[in-house]
């Protein structure tokens, strides 16, 4: 199952490359940036990406954050992050990041996503996987602040596909988000949310009814409601689940009690991805390769997710099928 997971063509949807910030990167930008942080060696660090809740795990992220500076530091960061996508044979990644994270201390948005479009387009070129982007909007922030972003986003407007929600979810519902994703809309932007991952069913109704978003990011609290569930799959709408993250977040106490092969069973369009690989545990084919052996799925559940993750990606026609038939062609082979 390992190989066949490791030569499976996919896609990875839910990826925050903040997220992707591997503890020996930090620590040579750090250095090569000349700022301090509370870490002496790589191994400190490693030690420090342990934690058990959201707020833990968000607080070690913002303070990594903090060392990214120059344009240079977002290309390595992204660039670093794609050739393991070139690695676990992910064929296309829809990357999110985070202005806010550094506006809010003094970096400009041209230099974080020049940075990154770059890197983007490098792994395009020399590693042949295809990308988008993908601009979250911090939800322990104001509205007004979100608002400054989808401004200083507008000259860069052809290097952006989408918008999304996420940080800290309890207390921050979706509706607190409405009128910036109504405008972000308008300028084009398609709306994804985090919903379901700490809040519960409500938050996910409100990500649908009110930011009318078209893919789910984790919902998983999408199961406390039936008539949730229903609306999801008549909608076909799909949800970008991350296993190691639920798991190092305890939203779910062990990958056996994880409702991933119940929602492919009730019809639910699912998708794997890895989140924040860096902090959680693994890149995605990990999270194939343990989902896997906790809930006992087949080559061809496999073979599922890894279409929806085709299917649900927010890429044009002709490179869908491409890669569809790369699958197929795959998965036949590997029978």
């Amino acid at each position: 199952m390992e190989a066949f997971i490791q030569g499976l063509p996919k896609a990875e949807l839910h990826l925050h490359i903040e997220g992707t910030f591997e503890p020996k990167l930090m620590f040579d930008i750090a250095k090569r940036n000349g700022i301090e942080i509370p870490f002496a060696t790589v191994k400190e660090i490693e030690e420090a990406y342990q934690f058990d809740c959201l707020q833990d795990f968000l607080d070690i992220y913002y303070q990594g954050a903090a060392v990214l500076i120059h344009e240079q530091d977002f290309y390595d960061l992204t660039f670093s992050y794609l050739k393991k996508c070139a690695d676990q044979n992910v064929r296309h990644t829809e990357i999110m990041f985070d202005p806010q994270t550094h506006t809010e201390r003094g970096v400009s948005f041209a230099t974080v996503i020049k940075g990154i479009h770059r890197a983007c387009a490098d792994g395009k070129e020399k590693l042949g996987i295809s990308s988008l982007l993908i601009m979250s909007y911090l939800r322990h922030l104001s509205e007004e602040d979100a608002f400054k972003t989808l401004e200083q986003s507008l000259p860069f407007k052809a290097y952006i596909t989408a918008v999304g929600l996420d940080s800290s979810e309890k207390g921050n519902p979706p509706s607190k988000f409405e009128h910036v994703f109504k405008a972000s809309v308008a300028e084009g932007y398609i709306p994804l949310a985090h919903a379901g991952e700490e809040g519960n069913a409500d938050y996910v109704w409100e990500a649908l009814e009110i930011l009318k978003i078209k893919r789910i990011d984790h919902g998983n609290n999408s199961m406390q409601d039936e008539r949730l569930i229903a609306e999801i799959v008549e909608k076909d709408i799909a949800l970008t689940v991350c296993p190691l993250s639920n798991k190092a977040l305890q939203v779910v106490p062990d990958l056996k009690k994880h409702p991933l092969k119940e929602m492919m069973e009730l019809g639910m369009k699912v998708t794997v991805n890895s989140d924040d690989p860096a902090y959680f545990g693994g890149q995605v084919n990990q999270n194939y390769i343990e989902i896997q052996e906790a809930l006992n799925l087949s080559k061809k559940d496999l073979y599922e997710l890894a279409k929806n993750s085709f299917e649900y990606a927010l890429i044009g026609d002709d490179l869908k099928e491409k890669y569809l038939s790369e699958l197929e062609a795959y998965y036949l082979k590997n029978l």
